[in-house]
């Protein structure tokens, strides 16, 4: 069976949930051409998609999203809390300000803002569990970010209590996660306390490889730091949680640098960018052979971020992208006609 293919919506979040339901199922006529032609979303935690001071003190909220999700025939395996995640490690300052709700940012205070951030992941948690879903998708945030390149020299010890810092304050959040039946699905990435596999093996060992803490596996994180994805899949066999399709383009020229030189995103001087899934340098093929070698049987969720396409298009070219790329892994060799006990 074809693995599903869902679209997050934390790039859509300046629409309506039932503006997204709208275009991005199968249509009206279930044909798939009125509608992008995905099987169903994975909500974001942020505009009015999945709202979880909501969900938790009102009782019919919840349902009444499945319900919304159900009239487009939209399924639901994930939710996602990138926002507030990153602010329970990092170390904050005003641009966190415009990413997380008021109430967690209240007087902007730092040590204040990562603890209400880690009270808000641990309700995350449980309005997950209303919600009935068994994955959280998220960032961590990382104290010792700021330091990835080592100068001025830092003092021995330092990266540790860096690490040290996260175990410290996610061991409490994945305590709930672990009653509530949830796993949190940490999207390896850049300013996170794993951002490759190293990084990542790193985190695992700070909190004791516990089960209720694996990864949303990302290509497009990985692929410019020149780190092969699929590597990453067998690295991490059992702690593929949830997996993101998104796509990103190296374009080294001589003049652009990996760092890609303080230029935003779509600018076209930067060393690397993201591109509409299928049309950048991940080599998918590869990634679903990966999957399929560690039985990975979830969702495939289309992240789509493309600053030179127009969304719309893109959305609806990825999901099909999806699932063209997508098969299933073979139950014999090729090879076992040639035995003559199965001619």
């Amino acid at each position: 069976m074809a693995r599903p293919v869902t679209l997050f919506t934390g790039q859509w979040a300046d629409m309506k949930l039932e503006e997204i339901c709208k275009v991005a199922g199968q249509g009206s006529s279930g044909t798939g051409e009125d509608g992008f032609g995905y099987d169903g979303l994975e909500l974001a935690c942020w505009g009015d998609h999945f709202e979880v001071d909501k969900a938790l003190s009102d009782d019919t909220y919840c349902a009444r999203k499945r319900d919304l999700l159900s009239r487009y025939d939209l399924q639901l395996f994930a939710i996602s809390a990138h926002l507030v995640g990153q602010a329970v490690c990092d170390r904050i300052d005003e641009r966190h300000k415009g990413i997380l709700p008021d109430h967690v940012w209240g007087d902007g205070d730092p040590d204040g803002v990562n603890e209400r951030a880690a009270e808000e992941m641990k309700n995350t948690a449980r309005a997950a569990a209303k919600l009935g879903v068994e994955v959280v998708n998220g960032f961590t945030g990382s104290s010792i970010w700021p330091l990835v390149y080592d100068f001025p020299p830092m003092a021995p010890g330092t990266i540790e209590k860096g690490f040290e810092d996260f175990a410290e304050k996610w061991n409490p959040i994945l305590d709930v996660f672990q009653e509530c039946g949830v796993r949190f699905a940490l999207e390896v990435h850049p300013t996170e306390i794993a951002f490759d596999i190293y990084s990542a093996h790193r985190a695992l060992e700070a909190i004791d490889h516990r089960e209720e803490f694996g990864f949303n596996f990302d290509p497009s994180h990985l692929i410019w730091q020149g780190v092969d994805p699929a590597e990453f899949i067998r690295e991490f066999p059992d702690r593929i949680y949830h997996v993101h399709m998104k796509d990103a383009s190296v374009t080294l020229n001589g003049r652009s640098g990996i760092l890609s030189s303080h230029l935003p995103f779509g600018d076209h001087r930067r060393g690397w960018d993201f591109r509409s899934v299928g049309r950048g340098g991940v080599r998918f093929e590869e990634i679903i052979r990966a999957l399929n070698d560690v039985g990975y049987a979830g969702p495939l969720s289309v992240e789509w971020e493309d600053s030179g396409m127009d969304r719309m298009h893109g959305a609806k070219e990825a999901a099909q992208f999806c699932k063209n790329v997508d098969f299933e892994p073979s139950g014999r060799k090729f090879d076992s006609a040639f035995d003559k006990s199965e001619q």
